[in-house]
C-alpha cells in the first residue's frame, strides 16, 4: 500500500458496530483506541474483521476539540 498520507497509525480491529448504512470501526493502536464511520460496502470490500490487523489513515487540514464547562 502506497499512498501520500503520513499519519499512518498501525492496529488491530477491535470492534466493527454495523448499522444499516454504515459501520463503526474501532481500531486499536498501542495504548488508544481511534473509531471511523465507514460505508458498510467499504467494510466487506476490505474484508475487515475483529482481529485483523488495519491502518488508521488521517488525512485532515485541521482538528477540533472542544469542551464544554
Amino acid at each position: 500500500m502506497k499512498i501520500s498520507a503520513r499519519n499512518q497509525l498501525k492496529g488491530t480491529v477491535e470492534s466493527i458496530e454495523t448499522g444499516a448504512v454504515t459501520s463503526i470501526v474501532a481500531i486499536n493502536i498501542g495504548n488508544s483506541i481511534i473509531k471511523a464511520s465507514i460505508t458498510n460496502d467499504a467494510v466487506n470490500d476490505l474484508g475487515l474483521k475483529v482481529g485483523d490487523t488495519a491502518y488508521a489513515i488521517v488525512k485532515a487540514s485541521n482538528v477540533v476539540v472542544g469542551v464544554d464547562h
